[in-house]
C-alpha cells in the first residue's frame, strides 16, 4: 500500500470516529461538467434574490482558486435524521434545523480531523467548509463517490437515503481518489417531483429555487408572492416533502449526536402555539438554532403566510 492510500484509509477512519456517516476523496480540479449547468441555472433565475449565488462563479468551479495548493477535496456526510417529528397538524419546521446549528457542530468536527490529519501527516494547509462558502458540495460529493443527485438535486445514500448535511476539507495534501459515483438509482421515480407543493422540481434535475419553500422561508427576504398562498403546507422554515416521499428515505436512521436533539418544547408545540409565538419564546427554543437565520420577524412573517381562517 503506498502513503497516499495510508492517508486516505487514515482520513476516513478518523472521519468515521467522528461520527460522520461516510467520507470520499476527490481530486481538487475545475468541475468541467458543472459550469454549463450553473451558468444556465443562474441564467434563468432559479436563484431568486440568492443574488450572492451570482458572485464567485469561478471560485464555485475550482477549489484550487478557494484553497492556495489545493490538491484534494475530502467530502464528508453527517447524519441529522431525528427520533421523533413535531405533532400532526402543527406549524412545520425542517428536521435539520430541530437542534443546534449544524454549521458550528460539523465544523468543530472538521476542524478536528484537519487537526488529526496534520499530526498524522505533518503541516498540511486546508480550510473547512459547511455550506457557507462558494463550494459546489453536491458535486463533489458525487464526485467522490458517496452518492447521487436525485429528481430534487439532494445527494443520495444507498443505506441512508437523504437526511444528512454535507462537508468540505480541501486541503494540499495529495491522496488517493475515489471513483466517481456513476449510477442513478432514481429511475423513473418521480414521486419528489409529484408531491412538490410548489412545483419547484423540473423534470430535468433542476430546481427553480425561486419557488422552493426552504427559499420562500429562509432566503427571501421580501414578502412572500401572493401566489404561494395555500401551497406552502403549513411549513414556516424550511421544507422536507421531497425527502420525506423519497423511496431512498426508508433506510435513514435516526442520529446520535445530542446537540441535534430538539429544544425542550419544540415538538409539542401546536399551530395555536406557534401563531402567538412571542420574541421571548423565540429566543429561548431557538437560541442556538438555524432558525435564528430567519429573526423573529421573518418566522412571524412565515406564520402569518401559512395561518388560514379555518385555524385563527
Amino acid at each position: 500500500m503506498n502513503q497516499k492510500q495510508q492517508y486516505s484509509n487514515f482520513i476516513k477512519e478518523q472521519a468515521q470516529r467522528l461520527g460522520f456517516l461516510a467520507c470520499g476523496i476527490a481530486k481538487a480540479d475545475f468541475l468541467e461538467e458543472e459550469a454549463p449547468r450553473l451558468e444556465q441555472w443562474l441564467q434563468n433565475d432559479f436563484h431568486g434574490q440568492m443574488h450572492y449565488m451570482e458572485n464567485h462563479f469561478d471560485k464555485r468551479l475550482d477549489p484550487r482558486l478557494l484553497v492556495d495548493g489545493a490538491k484534494s477535496v475530502i467530502s464528508l456526510s453527517y447524519n441529522y435524521y431525528p427520533q421523533e417529528l413535531q405533532q400532526e397538524g402543527s406549524c412545520k419546521i425542517s428536521k435539520y434545523a430541530y437542534g443546534q446549528d449544524y454549521h458550528h457542530v460539523i465544523k468543530e468536527k472538521l476542524r478536528e480531523l484537519l487537526q488529526l490529519i496534520n499530526d498524522e501527516v505533518g503541516e498540511v494547509s486546508g480550510r473547512c467548509f459547511v455550506d457557507s462558502a462558494p463550494v459546489l458540495e453536491r458535486a463533489w460529493a458525487e464526485k467522490s463517490g458517496l452518492g447521487w443527485n436525485g429528481k430534487h438535486t439532494l445527494l443520495i445514500q444507498k443505506q441512508q437515503g437523504s437526511f444528512f448535511f454535507l462537508a468540505e476539507l480541501i486541503i494540499d495534501l495529495e491522496l488517493a481518489y475515489d471513483e466517481p459515483f456513476q449510477t442513478d438509482h432514481c429511475g423513473k421515480c418521480t414521486r419528489c417531483i409529484d408531491a412538490c407543493p410548489t412545483q419547484a422540481i423540473l423534470p430535468n434535475n433542476t430546481v427553480d429555487g425561486s419557488k422552493c419553500i426552504s427559499y420562500l422561508t429562509i432566503e427571501l427576504k421580501e414578502a412572500i408572492p401572493t401566489d404561494f398562498k395555500g401551497k406552502m403546507d403549513d411549513w414556516m422554515f424550511g421544507c422536507d416533502v421531497c425527502q420525506d416521499v423519497c423511496p431512498w428515505n426508508r433506510f435513514s436512521k435516526s442520529h446520535n449526536q445530542p446537540l441535534f436533539n430538539p429544544q425542550e418544547g419544540l415538538l409539542d408545540m401546536t399551530k395555536r402555539d406557534w401563531e402567538e409565538l412571542t420574541q421571548e419564546t423565540f429566543s429561548k427554543v431557538f437560541k442556538k438554532s438555524a432558525v435564528k437565520r430567519t429573526k423573529f420577524k421573518g418566522l412571524s412573517r412565515n406564520i402569518s403566510f401559512i395561518k388560514t381562517k379555518t385555524n385563527i
